[in-house]
């Protein structure tokens, strides 16, 4: 997963310098954290669209959507993220008594994992089932064939999708509205793992780099932040919740990618809650 920060100009002696943007790579350690990141992913993507309302957004919302099913069907998420909140707030909650911890700030946090436990608690998993839609249905079984959401393949799309803007942002409202608490549970609890982040500076010699953390200590995920005039990227490798290496490659992107064989400067940060 990759993130992107805007280039911010900088005043100095009175010319104007721009600063490298940043470019974070990051690897999740466990298959709990590895579905979340990709939940995360797609809720993201599923809002972009449904902000924009033209025909080719409206199609991408829904799949978007229906991927978002999938993965419900694929596992019981629900219980897992529920499972995950809970761990963090016994972490947090022993917190409480450490005179350096903002109480004010923590209290605020562990009142809004309560809020969503709750709600999480009273999500029945038919409210997230398309089984009842035909309509959904219907274009989810076209999805697995190319090209197969066209308009003479499902007729019923192509009306819905003439339908005016206010209809079809009603519509896609609802359907999403079931996820909407599993939605902010992902989103705290993975922004409560990255603030949770110990940020080193470290060297890549010709290119490679691994790590291992102590038995006791657990590593949920890792990011790999380079300048963006690095003329490289990170490939991490997940070695459990213990280790992990790290590759440099560069590529023109329509050949096979190398490893550099120069030494690469990076920011190393491991994300410990």
């Amino acid at each position: 997963m990759q993130h992107k920060h805007p280039t911010q100009p900088e005043e100095y002696d009175g010319h104007r310098q721009t600063v490298p943007k940043q470019i974070t790579y990051e690897q999740p350690l466990n298959e709990r954290i590895r579905t979340l990141l990709r939940l995360e992913f797609l809720f993201a993507q599923a809002n972009a669209h449904t902000s924009r309302h033209d025909n080719w957004d409206n199609r991408a919302a829904i799949n978007c959507l229906l991927d978002i099913i999938s993965t419900f069907s694929r596992s019981d998420l629900k219980i897992d993220v529920m499972k995950e909140l809970e761990r963090q707030t016994i972490f947090l909650g022993k917190l409480a008594q450490n005179p350096q911890v903002d109480s004010r700030r923590l209290e605020t946090v562990l009142d809004e994992m309560d809020i969503l436990i709750d709600h999480l608690h009273g999500l029945k998993s038919q409210h997230m089932d398309i089984r009842n839609n035909e309509f959904l249905c219907n274009i989810r079984q076209r999805s697995h064939v190319a090209g197969g959401s066209c308009n003479f393949d499902l007729p019923a799309y192509h009306f819905w999708l003439s339908q005016p803007e206010e209809k079809r942002i009603m519509d896609m409202q609802g359907w999403m509205a079931p996820f909407e608490p599993i939605k902010q549970a992902v989103n705290l609890v993975l922004r409560l793992i990255r603030d949770s982040a110990q940020t080193t500076n470290e060297i890549a010699e010709a290119g490679f780099f691994q790590k291992s953390f102590d038995q006791n200590s657990i590593c949920q995920m890792v990011q790999v932040t380079l300048t963006d005039d690095t003329p490289c990227f990170a490939e991490i490798s997940g070695g459990g919740k213990h280790r992990f290496s790290i590759r440099f490659l560069q590529t023109a992107f329509n050949e096979r990618a190398t490893q550099v064989d120069q030494n690469i400067p990076f920011k190393l940060t491991c994300c410990m809650l």
